[in-house]
């Protein structure tokens, strides 16, 4: 059973060329799929405390601090916790530190944003539960993680044109280019916000445009088809 030192440590390998290469705005995917609706979700941004919980890079950090968020980031990995805070220039706090377990973090906050985070946790309630109590009643969690129903989809696509799958219930390791990622059902995620008194108000399975389709990388056409990401946004009780 790999353990959140062990994850974290895993991501420390990550090269400074992937850092850079994705330091705007994410990857493709990130930048066409998953964005828009993160930003839209977390609702009007000016003058708001938003956590970024697990902020990587700090990418996600900064396109919420230009649109006037107060942006805090938690983020464990030294070498992604260095890198935000070299290219942060809105004044942001980064604190470097397991969502499982971090410091006090201050007043609460208005929206907590968890994307792609939760899948590579592997004491992923412990992390849910710091967002949700670092959460003001009333106020907006959005969690984004790589859609549990077509995890394989780029490498499925590209071999065979279309999705393959073998298992789906059963919790399981699934190995990464830099760190691995752990597979839960949706209903994981959905039924652990629930218990944690959050109510869902929207779900999005974002679809790539296929106009751009042809500007993408290869295999993208499959997310054309079938989703890469799910998003969910809830509201804690007040």
């Amino acid at each position: 059973m790999t353990t959140n030192a062990e994850a974290i440590a895993s991501w420390n390998r990550s090269s400074r060329a992937a850092l850079e290469d994705t330091a705007v705005d994410g990857d493709f995917a990130k930048r066409h799929l998953a964005n828009p609706h993160l930003l839209r979700l977390a609702g009007p941004l000016p003058g708001r405390r938003v956590l970024d919980a697990g902020c990587g890079n700090g990418y996600l950090s900064r396109m919420l601090a230009e649109r006037g968020a107060i942006v805090t980031g938690v983020e464990p990995a030294q070498v992604l916790f260095d890198f935000a805070v070299e290219k942060d220039r809105h004044g942001s706090t980064y604190i470097q530190a397991d969502l499982c377990a971090p410091p006090d973090l201050g007043a609460p906050f208005d929206v907590v944003i968890c994307s792609m985070v939760l899948v590579a946790i592997p004491d992923w309630r412990a992390a849910m539960r710091t967002c949700v109590d670092v959460l003001r009643p009333g106020g907006t969690l959005v969690v984004a993680v790589p859609h549990p129903c077509f995890e394989d989809l780029w490498h499925t696509w590209r071999t065979y044109g279309f999705y393959r799958t073998s298992e789906y219930l059963a919790e399981r390791t699934m190995p990464g280019p830099v760190a691995p990622d752990f597979h839960r059902p949706l209903s994981a995620y959905l039924n652990e916000m629930a218990r944690l008194g959050c109510a869902l108000t929207e779900m999005v399975e974002p679809g790539l445009d296929p106009a751009l389709v042809p500007t993408g990388p290869a295999s993208i056409e499959a997310y054309a088809h079938l989703p890469n990401f799910v998003i969910m946004a809830a509201r804690k009780a007040a």
